[in-house]
């Protein structure tokens, strides 16, 4: 919604419509960058008023800077907005800025702010922030923000990161995926020490930063991207994802056979998930005549190309709700031959869905993958290591078994609110240290 407040005569009409029309949390808010200051003084007011009445005590107020926060389904914004979610379950105000689309993926947590951005050349589904109007600069001094989070070293967050510097307002960001990786997959791997070089800039001079895991955090600071950091990791809904969701119907529903050993891919269908990898271990298991099915859980815009590559695969598209712990309970392993994600949250589902996994070594799998234990790690682009493990625990259904009730196990450990809490009790942290 846009409200726009031509001179001081229209403030009470436009405060009357204002509260008929105040944004809850889940709404998303557009600030027009024609805005006059009286629009912005009574949204403000009125959104104060809303959000601010009997806080719960020690109450925070956050406001969360994200490249991509509901337009497109990836694990990354799923684990912001529980977080989201979570901070207000406390009793604390969120305030989300983040580019938005038409057709959004799920309904946000929070109350997102739209900021204006323009698609990205060749990948149209994502956009890209312009960084902050005038108006959405004076949105944010208005909300006035104990703590700024940052979720993505954009033109965006470089613009949060200045105008919450020069406010006084302790900044902190979460990694969430290895950018500088992404670009050997797009043929512009040369440069890569420039990428380096701009994540450095950005990270810098943060009150804090979040990583996944520990390990996660050395590999960055042997890089020199960060200094130092704090530990958020993720968590899994262990009810709904759970052995109990397999279901035969819904794989014979696909033509799946009860006997057939089925391999599961799931993810974005987008170059950086190890697509290729995939189709070349798919090919490998069949020269040497190993019975499987292959099934490809998720959209996106290599699958086209994906398709051509592996014929013989089951694609159902892109899963939510219920469907999606079926799929991988339903299935007898996940491959995940990725490197370029921080935290692999498609792990921890199919750990928590009892099935052992396949991955490559790397950050977001090394963490929770115990080789040998819960699954198998294979050398990066190691097409025969993914073959081999793949034909263990495809011919060896006590090996799965065994595997997939150590990851389950192993899943029970990782809970959203603990986690989630740590967050919250490092930004306490920080802001006592500042008082």
């Amino acid at each position: 919604m846009i409200f726009s407040v031509a001179s001081a005569t229209e403030i009470h009409t436009a405060t009357a419509a204002f509260v008929q029309a105040s944004p809850q949390p889940g709404h998303i808010v557009e600030i027009d960058n024609s805005s006059s200051l009286q629009e912005i003084f009574v949204a403000t007011a009125f959104r104060r008023f809303e959000t601010d009445v009997a806080p719960a005590p020690q109450s925070l107020r956050i406001a969360l800077f994200s490249g991509n926060y509901n337009y497109v389904r990836d694990g990354a914004n799923q684990s912001l907005n529980r977080l989201v979610a979570f901070f207000e379950s406390q009793g604390n105000v969120v305030r989300v800025y983040s580019p938005t689309s038409d057709t959004p993926a799920f309904p946000p947590a929070g109350t997102l702010v739209s900021v204006p951005s323009v698609s990205i050349p060749g990948r149209a589904e994502y956009r890209i922030a312009r960084g902050l109007t005038e108006s959405l600069k004076q949105d944010i001094r208005d909300f006035a923000p104990d703590i700024v989070h940052l979720s993505a070293p954009d033109f965006l967050g470089h613009s949060a990161k200045k105008l919450a510097q020069d406010m006084g307002v302790p900044v902190v960001a979460s990694f969430h995926t290895r950018f500088e990786t992404y670009l050997e997959y797009y043929g512009v791997g040369w440069a890569r020490p420039l990428g380096e070089a701009l994540l450095r800039r950005f990270y810098a001079g943060l009150d804090e930063v979040f990583v996944t895991s520990a390990g996660f955090g050395d590999v960055l600071r042997e890089q020199r991207l960060i200094g130092h950091s704090a530990v958020w990791s993720r968590g899994v809904d262990k009810t709904r994802f759970h052995p109990s969701k397999r279901a035969l119907a819904w794989r014979r529903g696909l033509g799946i056979g009860d006997a057939e050993p089925v391999i599961a891919f799931v993810g974005r269908l987008v170059l950086e998930k190890g697509l290729d990898i995939v189709a070349a271990a798919a090919a490998e298991l069949k020269a040497r005549s190993v019975p499987h099915r292959l099934l490809i859980v998720g959209d996106g815009p290599a699958r086209a190309r994906f398709e051509a590559q592996v014929p013989d695969a089951i694609f159902t598209g892109a899963l939510s709700g219920e469907a999606l712990p079926i799929a991988f309970a339903s299935a007898e392993m996940l491959l995940n031959p990725s490197t370029t994600e921080t935290f692999g949250n498609i792990n921890l589902e199919a750990m928590a869905s009892g099935i052992p996994i396949v991955a490559a070594i790397a950050t977001g799998s090394s963490c929770l993958i115990e080789d040998g234990v819960n699954g198998r790690l294979v050398a990066p682009g190691d097409i025969a290591g993914f073959a081999d493990a793949l034909t263990l625990y495809l011919g060896n259904p006590g090996a799965r078994a065994a595997a997939g009730r150590a990851g389950l196990a192993m899943a029970q450990g990782y809970d959203w609110d603990t986690i989630n809490g740590a967050v919250l009790n490092r930004y306490r942290q920080i802001l006592s240290a500042r008082a």
